[in-house]
């Protein structure tokens, strides 16, 4: 099994400061809780956690994210941003495009993403996105960002197996972690830096070119509601701009999104 400190993935790392100082750890809760505590006592702009396990691994919603051994990839990175509050929520969008681009470099597969915080291969989930951001009264203290991807897992157990893919379950072959995260990371280091001059608008083309559900008709559920519509737009906030079956232009903040056909859901119009 290979490692993800930072002597074993220098060599791939192009990167001038985040993932330069890595915590590797082999078993923790959360990737994002450790990395939060070491935010509160102080810790630099561009550290990341990474685990071979997590037994309290947590997506959108509380979800868990189960991460199998050696296998998958869990890492949280931590970023202290000088930008408005308001645009926090971009940042997911914005690492959900910087690693569709570094897996694409590495596999030559067709990485999408689901809105709003997931990545998809051959309709199935190939990793998700869970953003936090703690605030020091009207400002942004840190934001981390916690990813989970599926690498060389080959079978998925329970409620997941129907809807979840790895790499190696979707083509047979095994896949160095080591490239796989130090991709992830030079891409995300320019591209942060990037949004930080330039804002999120700078990235919609791409973000739209791989986004799975643009274009598309599709159901979102927020709480107990359930809007019905075709996604024609996503803002320079990452918001999701639907187009409701009577036409009225909607703008989704957060919800779930369910699409024919994707992780295996067949829908009579919900």
């Amino acid at each position: 099994m290979e490692k993800l400190t930072l002597d074993d993935i220098k060599e791939y790392l192009e990167t001038k400061y985040i993932g330069r100082n890595i915590i590797y750890l082999d078993t923790t809760t959360s990737t994002n809780d450790i990395i939060k505590e070491m935010a509160e006592k102080g810790a630099q702009e561009g550290l990341i956690v990474v685990a071979e396990e997590q037994t309290k691994g947590r997506g959108r919603m509380g979800r868990r994210w189960i991460t199998g051994k050696g296998k998958a990839l869990a890492v949280s990175i931590l970023l202290k941003p000088d930008i408005k509050p308001d645009i926090c929520q971009a940042i997911t969008s914005l690492i959900g495009l910087s690693a569709v681009k570094a897996i694409r470099k590495a596999t030559n597969y067709d990485i999408m993403i689901k809105w709003p915080n997931d990545l998809v291969l051959n309709n199935k989930k190939l990793g998700g996105i869970l953003t936090e951001m703690t605030m020091e009264g009207m400002k942004v203290k840190y934001i981390i960002i916690g990813l989970g991807l599926n690498i060389n897992q080959e079978v998925f157990d329970g409620d997941i197996k129907n809807i979840a893919v790895s790499l190696k379950s979707f083509s047979g072959k095994k896949f160095d972690r080591r490239i796989i995260l130090s991709e992830i990371l030079n891409y995300f280091e320019t591209d942060y830096e990037n949004f930080k001059k330039y804002g999120l608008e700078y990235f919609l083309e791409d973000i739209k070119k791989y986004s799975i559900i643009f274009g598309k008709e599709i159901s979102v559920i927020d709480g107990n509601k359930i809007i019905n519509g075709k996604v024609v737009d996503i803002d320079k906030e990452g918001v999701l701009i639907l187009k409701t079956l009577d036409g009225e232009l909607r703008k989704i903040i957060s919800g779930d999104v369910i699409m024919e056909g994707l992780y295996n859901i067949h829908t009579n119009k919900i």
